[in-house]
């Protein structure tokens, strides 16, 4: 038997996703501000689009966040 869908705890859980997220960002900024001149051009690019990777899931997370707490009021 499947268990029931709980999606009480899901903004929860978005929200500590999109911190963490956010703080690998600002741990990848950092590693690049710091090492700028140490690492390879390749490996910069791959932080980079890493980052941009990032971002957009920040943003799509947060979209979710909206519509879970719009669902909520339902």
């Amino acid at each position: 038997m499947a268990k029931p869908d709980d999606r009480s705890d899901n903004v929860e859980k978005l929200q500590d996703a999109i911190q963490d997220t956010i703080e690998n960002f600002r741990e990848g900024q950092d590693y690049l501000s710091e090492h700028a001149d140490e690492i390879s051009g390749e490996e910069k690019d791959q932080i980079e689009a890493k980052n941009e990777r990032r971002l957009d899931s920040i943003q799509g997370m947060r979209e979710e966040v909206k519509d879970e707490a719009a669902d909520a009021q339902e």
